[in-house]
């Protein structure tokens, strides 16, 4: 049994693509990105891909929907930007509320930076989530890391999950698998090595560890690199240069001892997109794509629970709610 979701703010596919694997199939996605609405139509043709701001779309178009699913734009929460919340232009959560009240979907799952947990932002999350109920919906929300599916980065995640009336009692968090994900020497070697780098094994021994969260920078901000210093810090210590990306894998031109930068089809696997993805666009569009998107294993995982939730068909009694205000202080 297949459902269907609506998605916004759906970028370059991450969080589709996981969303897919999880049984649900997509109404439409959209995406005001002309690059990675291109991105969308060439890996997948037979999606509806909507080029248009959220602003433009009437939610009562999909009414009654399974799923509605977006990421919505980060940088008003992100401790590497100014934090303004709902003072910035970019915040996107107002829009993605009028039209979960105009779709009625069935559940919904939003998702943003970590940030958005922080005491800093206690306030707007309470208001948030009082206009869920409002409108007929209970909350639940957790920061996930992508590290506990099987994503070789850490790249924690706010998750919101919300569903019509009341929590079922058969929603499960999805909890880390218990394995090891594989560290970014692992992961990237046959990529450093696909021009003949003579310093891919010595540079494998030195990335033995997994990679901090990768930045995607925004149009206005931020071209393409890994992030603020103290990321390219770390990223240094795995033997990465994060000051830009590569256009391709070192070869056999550069020194043993060369500090390589990756190249977006190594960043794309980092973010666990499978090699067959295309990114439309140049180096900074495709990169951006890749940086800013969810990881497919997360999406999928938190889709699983939504979706076993939704045609569950035992009956319990009903889920006891804790006060998320609490548990946000805890």
């Amino acid at each position: 049994m297949r459902l269907a979701v609506l998605e916004i703010c759906a970028g370059g596919g991450g969080q589709a693509i996981g969303l897919e694997a999880a049984g649900f199939d997509l109404a439409a996605a959209v995406e005001i990105d002309r690059e990675a609405c291109n991105t969308l139509r060439q890996n997948r043709p037979h999606w509806r891909v909507v080029q248009e701001s959220v602003a433009e779309i009437d939610g009562a178009d999909f009414r009654g929907i399974d799923l509605f699913a977006g990421g919505v734009p980060c940088p008003p929460f992100s401790i590497a930007g100014k934090q303004l919340g709902h003072q910035d232009e970019r915040d996107l959560f107002p829009e993605a509320l009028r039209l979960i009240e105009e779709a009625k979907p069935r559940a919904v799952l939003l998702e943003n930076v970590p940030g958005f947990a922080s005491e800093k932002f206690f306030e707007y999350r309470r208001s948030l989530i009082r206009k869920f109920e409002r409108i007929g919906y209970a909350v639940e929300w957790r920061v996930l890391n992508a590290s506990w599916f099987g994503v070789p980065q850490l790249r924690p995640r706010f998750v919101l999950v919300a569903f019509q009336r009341s929590f079922p009692d058969s929603f499960e968090w999805p909890e880390p698998n218990g394995e090891c994900p594989p560290t970014v020497g692992d992961a990237l070697f046959d990529l450093m090595c696909s021009r003949d780098w003579k310093g891919a094994d010595r540079w494998r021994e030195k990335a033995r560890g997994i990679a901090p969260t990768l930045v995607g920078g925004s149009k206005k901000h931020g071209g393409p690199d890994l992030g603020p210093t103290r990321a390219r810090r770390q990223w240094a210590g795995l033997g990465v240069d994060g000051l830009g990306i590569a256009n391709e894998p070192p070869g056999s031109e550069h020194p043993v001892h060369h500090m390589p930068r990756l190249t977006v089809r190594m960043a794309a696997r980092i973010q666990g997109f499978p090699d067959s993805w295309f990114f439309s666009g140049g180096k900074t569009a495709a990169y951006r794509q890749v940086g800013n998107a969810l990881p497919a294993a997360v999406a999928r995982a938190t889709g699983n629970a939504i979706r076993s939730a939704l045609i569950g068909k035992v009956t319990k009694p009903p889920r006891v709610q804790i006060s998320l205000f609490q548990a946000a202080r805890s």
